[in-house]
């Protein structure tokens, strides 16, 4: 069994953690904390394989963890789960050899997916002494697979070039709700282009809509950002 350590400091997103960890064979928790300290204490006390570990935490924070735990010289491995989706953060995080990462949030077949494939790797290592070319582009091509560019492709009709300049304008009225004349005007297309994109990037779940009703005419459709759902247009961008 692979012994998981997860550290979290987000009651419910450990909850999570937790529940989907108990879904894939093949892994035992050893513990869960919510600070990096008390994971210091954990890895001395316990046999920790693998640590489920968060960026954002009190005192110490998981870049900083992970540091100390190179020092350290334990042979544990890492995989983030985290909000922060900067390129500082996962480039020290994949530097100091983190073996996946996770943007938050995120469904359970992407969890499944880095467990599953970590936990191959791990057993191919450990069966084998030596390795051949062959076998090791294998596991390197495997460990490139569960750490794709992210892009999916868009709806027919739809282009890059025009959502990244209807998404960044979101952003700057990201506090305020819009309607698709008020977005058209801004980005400067038709409403007719405009609405196709706010349908899709409202599918995804980035934008919330919201029929509102006036005193008099037709009732206007109303959009939001949806700062929780954000990450989910990196997928596209």
């Amino acid at each position: 069994m692979i012994n998981v350590l997860i550290v979290e400091d987000d009651p419910m997103v450990a909850e999570f953690n937790k529940l989907y960890l108990e879904q894939i064979n093949g892994f035992a928790l050893a513990s869960v904390v919510s600070k990096a300290s008390d994971a210091l204490v954990q890895i001395e006390q316990n046999k920790i394989d693998l640590i489920l570990l968060d960026i954002y935490m009190p005192g110490m924070n998981g870049l900083e963890f992970l540091s100390e735990l190179r020092k350290l010289e334990k042979e544990i491995d890492v995989i983030f789960i985290s909000a922060a989706n900067d390129k500082s953060s996962i480039e020290k995080a994949l530097r100091n050899g983190a073996v996946d990462y996770l943007i938050k949030p995120f469904d359970f077949e992407r969890f499944q997916q880095a467990l599953t494939a970590y936990r191959e790797n791990k057993t191919k290592m450990e069966l084998q002494e030596t390795f051949t070319q062959i076998d090791l582009d294998q596991l390197i091509r495997q460990k490139k697979a569960i750490h794709p560019t992210g892009q999916k492709p868009l709806p027919k009709g739809l282009t890059k070039t025009t959502l990244i300049t209807i998404w960044e304008t979101i952003l700057e009225i990201k506090d305020q709700p819009f309607t698709t004349e008020e977005l058209g005007n801004k980005v400067g297309i038709s409403r007719v282009s405009v609405r196709k994109y706010l349908a899709f990037l409202n599918e995804v779940g980035v934008i919330d809509e919201e029929i509102v009703y006036g005193s008099v005419g037709r009732p206007l459709n109303q959009y939001k950002y949806n700062v929780s759902k954000s990450n989910f247009i990196q997928h596209y961008l």
